[in-house]
């Protein structure tokens, strides 16, 4: 074991490389927080994400960037949600260049895709292992390739992937097994947005076995939430101050299961935990990054990547009930997070790309693009767009 002054050590050579980061990588990423046009904020995001696409060999999408770094290597988990908003994006605006990548994403997440029909966790990699989440992730991608192009090829993956994740499911509906190796299995009550892909892949299947089983998955969820709201065991790291994140996850699952089956008890379940971050909102659109159990912030900087997820709720929500509150609290975020959105960069790999974290060197993500940060700002931005028309 470690000497407390070995702990001493580390931990000030630790603080002293984070103030050197910050020192000279922060300046590398600098928003005009004057340009608060939407259009072109969400126009510069997707273009990050086709030159994400087109960094590496394969047809995925780069993980991110580290500041003063070049593209990761791809990222199957995200990709997958990222080949479903490029059809969303495809339907509403008609470019039909957004259809091929969401297919050349699709058909790689085939090529990689496990014997035993699961994804893998973490990056791509030699030693793959499958994770739960990472799964439902790809079948959200599958689900609506399927519904897009009805390619039989999509439907034997999906139907695959779906049977490997009934087969890891406890009679509970939660997930123990089969997790992946980077989380905590006691922690992962935002696998319900891997129900949620287990969901779509039902319907657009016909096969009910897969719908019955996430339901089981969100009723489970219900039973955990406390009556504040909180959902409880949401983390990767910290079960005690999880990220906005992972606990926006567990909204978005509740409430893309909700929006197939009709259940009016998984809109609510999601609605508690949605009003309590509109009631945690500063005026300015700010949200902790992390939160404790009785929504009081466990960090002094938002988590740009969870504030985002939280907007696409609350524009679901507004969709469902017309409640203003919604609609004006989507309008606050999202000025928030495009503020602090960089479309001017020089550097295309930084250009239009959203960061982990505001201010940069947060925690979460620290000084990096990430690719999921910046696929949740076009889905928060194109909806806030369809509730204002």
């Amino acid at each position: 074991m470690l000497s407390l002054a070995a702990k001493v050590t580390r931990r000030f050579r630790a603080l002293r490389e984070q103030r050197r980061q910050r020192i000279q990588l922060s300046p590398l990423y600098s928003p005009d927080a004057g340009d608060l046009d939407a259009e072109r904020h969400l126009q510069a995001a997707l273009e990050w994400l086709k030159r994400a696409q087109d960094s590496g060999k394969d047809r995925g999408v780069a993980y991110g960037v580290p500041f003063g770094g070049d593209f990761d290597v791809s990222y199957p988990e995200t990709t997958g949600y990222i080949c479903r908003t490029f059809i969303e994006r495809e339907r509403t605006s008609g470019d039909a260049e957004l259809l091929r990548r969401a297919v050349e994403m699709g058909d790689w997440e085939i090529t990689v895709q496990l014997p035993e029909g699961a994804v893998m966790g973490g990056k791509l990699n030699a030693h793959p292992t499958p994770a739960v989440f990472n799964t439902g992730m790809v079948l959200l991608g599958w689900a609506a390739l399927i519904e897009r192009t009805g390619a039989v090829r999509y439907q034997h993956a999906a139907a695959r992937a779906c049977e490997w994740l009934v087969s890891m499911q406890e009679s509970d509906g939660r997930w123990l097994r089969g997790n992946s190796r980077f989380a905590n299995p006691e922690w992962t009550l935002y696998n319900v947005k891997a129900a949620w892909g287990l969901c779509e892949a039902g319907v657009r299947l016909g096969e009910r076995r897969y719908v019955d089983a996430a339901l089981r998955n969100a009723e489970y969820c219900l039973s955990r939430q406390h009556p504040n709201g909180w959902l409880p065991d949401c983390c990767v790291l910290d079960a005690r101050a999880p990220l906005l994140h992972t606990l926006a996850y567990a909204m978005q699952g509740l409430m893309g299961i909700a929006r197939l089956t009709g259940r009016e008890d998984l809109i609510l379940g999601a609605r508690r935990l949605a009003d309590a971050q509109m009631q945690l909102m500063r005026p300015d659109g700010f949200i902790p990054g992390k939160q404790r159990a009785d929504f009081s912030g466990a960090a002094d900087w938002c988590c740009l990547t969870g504030s985002a997820q939280t907007s696409v709720v609350w524009s679901q929500l507004y969709q469902l009930t017309r409640d203003d509150r919604y609609r004006e609290a989507v309008r606050r975020i999202n000025r928030y997070l495009i503020a602090r959105h960089d479309i001017r960069n020089a550097d295309l790999r930084l250009r239009g790309g959203v960061p982990g974290s505001w201010p940069v060197w947060g925690e979460y993500g620290r000084h990096s693009i990430l690719n999921w940060a910046t696929k949740f700002l076009v889905d928060a931005l194109a909806l806030e767009q369809q509730i204002s028309e």
